[in-house]
């Protein structure tokens, strides 16, 4: 069991779900309930964007959002606590920044499916995100675009990364 979120910890969007409150009563999500669902952790120190982002994943049927993180180490901290099946993450963000939240990630869980999602244009960024074994690169301006294209292939064991950047923008087979 993860815990339970009240409203004003949803509204904090600091917290994980597999419980929560609907008009009085609380609702339990089982674990195969859960198991229908591609997990998501969304580690994102701006929370106007991240509210965004779960509006987006929100939208779409089979995508459940059990954590939202608000810097690199609390990110890392849940990641290795609820073991989602895709983390959507910054790479400017406090504490910890998201390339090193991924290595850290990635060294207790390698299969873990990492999409940047950020700001950051820079080749060099790109590169090092890519090396450190993120499946996904995505530009934020792109996101309502490209955001599930990119979950797609990195469910699918692909990278995307973001048209415009280094003259890709399709998802890549086996890297």
């Amino acid at each position: 069991m993860v815990g339970v979120c009240n409203r004003a910890e949803i509204a904090s969007s600091d917290c994980c779900i597999t419980e929560i409150e609907k008009e009085g009563e609380a609702i339990t999500f089982s674990r195969e309930f859960a198991r229908q669902f591609v997990r998501i952790l969304i580690v994102e120190d701006f929370e106007p964007y991240r509210a965004y982002v779960a509006s987006l994943l929100n939208e779409k049927a089979g995508l459940q959002i059990v954590c939202e993180a608000g810097d690199g180490l609390r990110g890392v901290e849940k990641a290795q606590e609820l073991r989602p099946d895709l983390i959507l993450m910054d790479v400017g963000l406090p504490g910890l920044n998201g390339i090193e939240a991924a290595r850290q990630i990635l060294n207790v869980i390698p299969k873990a499916k990492i999409i940047f999602l950020t700001q950051e244009t820079s080749a060099d960024v790109v590169h090092e995100a890519l090396n450190v074994g993120a499946r996904g690169y995505v530009v934020k301006s792109r996101a309502g675009s490209e955001l599930f294209e990119a979950i797609d292939a990195a469910l699918q064991g692909r990278r995307f990364v973001s048209s415009g950047l280094d003259g890709q923008g399709t998802p890549e087979a086996g890297l």
